[in-house]
């Protein structure tokens, strides 16, 4: 098998383990290749550049963002995309249930079956995981503007953020269509999720499924910070839909505005203001390596093979 590493030595803490784990990883994958980004991009230039060589497969060595960055490059081609976990969340895959040691995930995605899964999009632009607007926006605004400062990546810097933020955070007003629903009002967050987690084991929409063509909308409506605190651990520990200001949709289409711009993210990554969110969903479109233990469990984030 044809492949190629693209790693991203910035992705986080874990990122120069990551590094080394490919020199390791010659026994079960003998003819890889690493190349490595210097720049924001330059993973979708280099991801581009493999599918047109006729690489099989790229892993893509890094954090959600880096994993959505090279998927945005292989969509439409017959090249398959492998996550090697290097990043402050790693959703992506935790949802695959990928080891977040890059060593074993190099082990495991050397044996791994190839599926296809769905690709959401907001205005245009790809995403592999979740995207949204509000809070969670917000927070992942500051996390990389405090990193651009020097500040530490990793999940518990982003946890002192979210716990910092949700003192002062206002809700935004938002009119949300998604198939037959309708929401209008304050929300203190609003998710596309096509995943099942943001990362770091904040599982945000349990049983969603990769491959059945639609996204998961959810809905955090307005609540107090003391009652937004009080049921945060049910992201980590099943039961969010037990929370009175939880909604949640399943659709194939969405559109999210507000009365004027407003910040949004896809996979973590902030986005640029806009008024209008148009959401939607590309079935299938991308070639991915998933673990077969992952693959072959009925609970897991596939359906059963067509």
């Amino acid at each position: 098998m044809r492949a190629v590493a693209i790693a991203n030595p910035r992705a986080g803490v874990t990122a120069r383990r990551a590094t080394d784990a490919l020199h390791r990883s010659r026994s079960f994958w003998p003819d890889l290749e690493t190349w490595t980004t210097g720049a924001p991009g330059e993973a979708r230039e280099l991801a581009r550049r493999a599918a047109a060589e006729g690489f099989e497969v790229v892993l893509a060595v890094g954090g959600d963002g880096t994993a959505n960055e090279v998927a945005s490059a292989l969509l439409g081609s017959p090249t398959a995309l492998g996550v090697v976990p290097a990043g402050s969340g790693n959703g992506l895959a935790r949802t695959l249930r990928i080891p977040l040691d890059a060593e074993r995930a190099l082990r495991e995605l050397a044996t791994a079956e190839t599926r296809r899964m769905d690709v959401g999009r907001v205005n245009g632009q790809p995403f592999l995981n979740v995207a949204g607007a509000g809070f969670d926006a917000a927070v992942g605004e500051e996390f990389h503007a405090q990193a651009l400062r020097g500040g530490r990546r990793g999940v518990m810097s982003y946890v002192r953020i979210a716990l910092a933020m949700s003192w002062s955070y206002r809700c935004g007003g938002f009119a949300l269509e998604a198939g037959e629903h309708r929401f209008e009002g304050e929300a203190f967050l609003v998710a596309f999720v096509n995943g099942r987690q943001y990362g770091g084991g904040a599982v945000i929409a349990p049983g969603a499924r990769l491959d059945d063509g639609l996204l998961d909308v959810i809905v955090v409506q307005r609540a107090a910070p003391l009652e937004i605190l009080a049921h945060a651990p049910r992201l980590y520990l099943g039961g969010l839909d037990g929370f009175r200001r939880f909604r949640r949709i399943a659709t194939a289409s969405a559109a999210l505005t507000a009365s004027g711009p407003f910040p949004h993210h896809r996979a973590g990554e902030p986005a640029q203001a806009a008024a209008r969110l148009e959401v939607g969903v590309d079935p299938k479109a991308l070639n991915i390596l998933v673990p077969r233990t992952t693959a072959e469990d009925p609970q897991g984030p596939f359906g059963p093979r067509e």
